[in-house]
């Protein structure tokens, strides 16, 4: 895999809990109240979080519908992620948790690309595809097929921090006979600013002989019925380096490190080493020559 420009999930009842934290301490004394999904709490001036709460509390009122109706199972009902109005995109909100940043309290390059992942699975799940496998097709699981990354751009404008919550939209469309092609668009849910960008390229392989595969009719029309119709680009500007070709390193290039073996933590359950393992590794090597 190759990774250019490398400039996390919950429930509602999570957010709202982290939420009403920040509000009721903001609350002045003697304030009409007010009940939402159950927690009562003052009614502060308009603020970002008010409106991130009231925001989740709507959603949380919905995911409550669903599940008093019975639609889908327990996990659909309390992601906060849904197809759009036209059902080619998918978007999901998630909270960033302590867990998922660094020193510096901020997410890390392997959250973003973790939540990145999830979001493109569960983006899968939601038009019905199977639960085997990352965002495998039915005819896909029949044959032994898996998508495995071939290449990934991101670009974060702006890292969240702990606590903040953030909305990612994700769409795929095929990219010929070698592949398909996902993008994601990263927001900060309080304010709606585009916080990140980016974009990969996959490619199919079987799983039993682990050999690349041509993308057949079959899986085509299985997925390209939730693709655009039109091409849509995470990068829209003209001349973006996104899919620009990553130079060549010399052999043997500056620096560099042998032995590395995967571990067994390092698999997911497709059997190979995950897309995000391989950035951990190429970030860790990059910080023991820096501070050497």
């Amino acid at each position: 895999m190759s990774v250019s420009m490398l400039k996390a999930p919950c429930n509602a009842a999570d957010q709202l809990q982290a939420l009403a934290q920040c509000r009721a301490h903001a609350a002045p004394l003697r304030l009409p109240r007010r009940r939402i999904s159950g927690v009562s709490f003052s009614a502060p001036p308009r603020a970002p979080v008010v409106a991130v709460l009231d925001r989740v509390a709507a959603a949380d009122g919905e995911q409550s519908r669903l599940a008093a109706a019975g639609s889908g199972n327990l996990a659909d009902r309390l992601r906060l992620g849904s197809l759009t109005e036209d059902r080619l995109s998918y978007k999901e909100r998630f909270i960033v948790r302590c867990y998922e940043v660094g020193i510096n309290k901020t997410a890390t390059v392997e959250t973003i690309a973790n939540l990145l992942q999830e979001v493109g699975c569960n983006h899968a799940q939601s038009v019905g595809f199977s639960t085997d496998g990352f965002a495998t097709t039915h005819t896909m699981r029949k044959l032994h097929l898996i998508w495995v990354t071939a290449r990934m751009h991101i670009e974060i404008y702006k890292y969240p921090a702990w606590s903040d919550v953030i909305e990612i939209e994700t769409w795929c469309q095929g990219e010929g006979r070698i592949g398909t092609r996902r993008d994601w668009i990263l927001k900060d849910y309080a304010t709606g600013q585009v916080i990140g960008r980016a974009t990969s390229k996959w490619v199919m392989m079987n799983q039993d002989t682990r050999r690349l595969q041509k993308v057949s009719d079959d899986v085509r029309d299985e997925y390209l019925i939730y693709c655009p119709r039109e091409l849509r680009l995470a990068f829209p500007e003209e001349n973006n380096s996104s899919l620009r070709k990553i130079s060549k390193l010399e052999d043997p290039s500056q620096y560099y490190r042998l032995g590395l073996v995967p571990r067994r933590a390092d698999l997911d359950m497709n059997q190979h080493v995950n897309n995000v393992t391989y950035i951990g590794w190429v970030l860790e090597v990059g910080r023991s020559f820096t501070s050497s």
